[in-house]
């Protein structure tokens, strides 16, 4: 007898709309060209074809309701093997070639239907493979999480990676901290509200708009060392490290938009990103085991809230660091607001009440109205492999959407790299801007050793 369908999630269903459909793509690249044979074995024997989303069919019934209907995996279908090189220009590096790659599937590729909503893509002349998974099927912590799972530490093959990632801070409550929150949390809510209705960003070398992720796209990539990072944050007291990144993104921003519109802009200019916030207790990876607890507050599937990130375009400053204290106030104030859980449950509160079309054209209105988007994941602290493969590196970014710019930032074994997913029409340089964050950084811990040395 056939399994009952298990109806999709509220956030399931928003990603399977067309003004939102989203797939995560994520590269992985080996030091040691990938064993095809152990790769099919591999998947064959891991947990995640034995995961229920990935074993099933996205399929709609007579009132066009999203179910997921459990189907046999045949894994040669979902196994993409592309043998030659992507360019034959020889002087395209390899780490060029899958991310031009990338881009071509961000815009042009969306999954099929007729198969579980994930594919492996091997791209044997690079050594890589291109994870593809439906948003639908879970957030990026939670397929993270599971791809992890099936990997090894390199010092110590018998050891799982590290999971990353500490969990939050306690709130400490008093009347002027419930004040706080209240005023934050209204004045957030009103902004959104007024983004869906009429508030867009001053329009800039880097705007986006209805109809833009249809553009075809260029993926960049920025590396910093995590170390950087960790000096900056000691120069700047009680900061964090996403407080160090958001001064790196709003420097790098003020500097590409000065290369690409000298004197065009009034300083103080705002532009606006779009983050996703982990609502888990444990920020970072998560143990997946744990995910798989229908009981556990670290379920699995999608779990995260919205908030806008404000940047301010401000011509070269004499202290770098005053971009991450900027950062850090802006953020102390999202902190103390529920912003970001308010916004995970307004959107499941629309789509019981209105549906999932509704609903996507207000998530699609925000998208409109804002510049960028921008994520930050905590990845394995060391080494590891996959297949007996050492990893020489793992990059995630997402489809395109309305944003001319898409930022997606991963953490691996003392280094972040953050991929930056462009309109190439818009932004034709990706990789001047990436220059811009890296260059932001470097002037950043320089001001950050005198600082704490003096």
């Amino acid at each position: 007898m056939a399994e009952p369908a298990e109806p999709l999630t509220p956030a399931g269903r928003l990603f399977l709309q067309p003004l939102m459909n989203q797939v995560i793509n994520c590269a992985i690249a080996g030091e040691h060209p990938i064993a095809l044979d152990s790769l099919k074995s591999e998947i064959q024997n891991s947990i995640m074809v034995k995961h229920p989303r990935f074993c099933s069919l996205m399929v709609r019934d007579s009132d066009g309701r999203e179910h997921w209907r459990r189907t046999e995996v045949d894994v040669d279908r979902h196994l993409i093997i592309r043998r030659e090189p992507i360019s034959d220009d020889p002087s395209v590096s390899d780490e060029d070639a899958i991310n031009d790659y990338i881009a071509d599937l961000a815009f042009s590729s969306p999954l099929p239907t007729d198969k579980p909503l994930w594919e492996i893509h091997v791209l044997a002349a690079h050594k890589a493979a291109v994870f593809r998974v439906h948003h639908a099927l879970g957030d990026g912590i939670s397929l993270m999480s599971m791809l992890l799972s099936n990997c090894r530490r390199v010092d110590d093959p018998a050891q799982r990676p590290t999971i990353g990632g500490v969990g939050a801070a306690a709130r400490r409550w008093s009347f002027w901290t419930l004040v706080q929150v209240v005023w934050y949390t209204f004045i957030y809510f009103v902004e959104f509200a007024l983004r869906i209705l009429c508030l867009r960003d001053k329009t800039t070398v880097m705007s986006g708009g209805a109809g833009v992720e249809l553009w075809p796209r260029r993926l960049a990539t920025a590396k910093f060392r995590l170390d950087d990072m960790k000096t900056v944050k000691r120069a700047v007291a009680d900061s964090t490290i996403n407080d160090v990144l958001f001064g790196v993104i709003s420097s790098g921003l003020s500097r590409y938009l000065e290369i690409r519109s000298p004197k065009g802009l009034q300083e103080g200019v705002q532009i606006t990103g779009v983050a996703m916030v982990n609502l888990r207790p444990q920020a970072g990876l998560q143990d997946f085991s744990k995910l798989m607890e229908s009981n556990s507050g670290t379920r699995w599937g999608n779990k995260f809230g919205m908030i806008l990130l404000p940047v301010h375009y401000h011509r070269e400053d004499s202290d770098p660091l005053q971009f991450v204290k900027r950062a850090k106030k802006m953020i102390d104030k999202k902190k103390l607001s529920l912003e970001a859980p308010i916004s995970y449950k307004v959107l499941d509160s629309m789509m019981s009440l209105f549906g999932a079309k509704f609903t996507s054209i207000l998530n699609y209105r925000i998208v409109c109205n804002t510049t960028f988007t921008v994520s930050n994941v905590v990845g394995p602290l060391e080494k590891i492999t996959l297949v007996g493969n050492p990893v020489k590196y793992i990059r995630v970014t997402s489809s395109s959407l309305p944003h001319a710019v898409t930022m997606h930032m991963l953490s691996y074994a003392g280094v972040a790299e953050m991929q930056i997913l462009v309109a190439k029409e818009i932004i034709p340089d990706p990789k001047v801007l990436a220059k811009c964050f890296e260059d932001a950084l470097l002037e950043m811990k320089e001001a950050a050793e005198v600082a704490i040395k003096s």
